[in-house]
């Protein structure tokens, strides 16, 4: 029998306002020794801090073995100031400015492995990076691998920062750059309901990818089927303008909203679906090169 994994609690992190600066005080949120981490990593460990904070969260944590917790974050923009960085100092001969705490994070991945350092999650520790998607593709993949069998408890999550204005690629980017990060718990039903606790829901999620020049329609039926969306699910969509998102978007018979410059804002969509006793939602995100992630919410509903 398959195991029955919920969403059992959502931690974020936000600026106040769109373009906010000097917002996010990581020696408050987080306290000594974080200084030299990447700000990416700092929003994510912050987000984590709040989600562990939560009733009965780190509860939760202790009660699994830390070989069966486990950690899958996205971003796309994580380390680019840092790259920046690196590519400066390269050019100029000045690779002794560069920080020995920072530089090892050159690599996105090790974003997720702080986390996975910090709280002991040593089931598995991932990073997606794929434009946009990321966030919910680390959502599924997490939860592939929870069912089978590889953990018990999954911490999943994005984190973004906005890019320095030398990465020419992101700066570009259709939609506005992004900045915070997002954390969500998944575990066993079973779990929640002996801790007296009330779950927030359940997440579906599934991707496709669609070849250029070929149609959206009968791949992203297949996939809706495959989900088991409900007709009277509201549907969100997050575009980056290319045709596909468009023609994704018609398909479902909504419009659809800026996806911005990251893998945030569509798991953001999901975090607030989870937010209280709603009908089905379903959250859809699409890139370009082809990429189509869709995640169903169902949320718990009062007894």
């Amino acid at each position: 029998m398959t195991q029955d994994f919920v969403v059992s609690a959502v931690g974020t992190l936000a600026p106040p306002h769109p373009g906010a600066t000097g917002w996010f005080d990581q020696r408050a949120e987080l306290g000594r020794g974080y200084r030299h981490l990447p700000t990416a990593a700092q929003y994510l460990l912050a987000a984590v801090k709040r989600v562990l904070a939560q009733q009965g969260a780190a509860d939760g944590l202790s009660a699994v073995p830390e070989e069966r917790r486990a950690v899958a974050v996205g971003t796309n923009h994580a380390v680019a100031a840092l790259h920046a960085e690196i590519d400066r100092a390269t050019v100029e001969g000045e690779a002794r400015l560069l920080s020995p705490t920072a530089v090892p994070y050159f690599s996105p991945n090790l974003i997720a492995s702080r986390v996975a350092m910090e709280h002991a999650l040593k089931g598995f520790s991932l990073a997606v990076h794929t434009p946009r998607t990321a966030g919910l593709e680390a959502l599924q993949t997490g939860l592939r691998a929870l069912r089978s069998g590889r953990a018990d408890w999954l911490l999943a999550g994005a984190t973004e920062v906005v890019p320095p204005e030398s990465d020419k690629a992101a700066v570009t980017v259709r939609g506005a750059a992004e900045d915070g990060a997002l954390a969500l718990v998944v575990e066993s039903a079973r779990s929640v309901r002996d801790r007296g606790l009330r779950a927030l829901g359940r997440v579906e999620a599934r991707s496709l990818f669609v070849p250029p020049h070929q149609g959206a329609g009968a791949p992203l039926t297949a996939l809706l089927q495959d989900l088991g969306v409900p007709s009277a699910a509201a549907v969100r969509v997050a575009g980056d303008g290319s045709p596909l998102a468009a023609a994704v978007a018609a398909v479902l018979g909504v419009a659809a909203e800026p996806a911005g410059a990251g893998s945030l804002r569509p798991l953001q969509a999901v975090a607030a679906a989870l937010s209280g006793p709603t009908a089905p939602q379903l959250v859809v995100a699409v890139t370009g090169a082809g990429h189509v992630t869709a995640v169903l919410v169902t949320t718990s509903t009062p007894q």
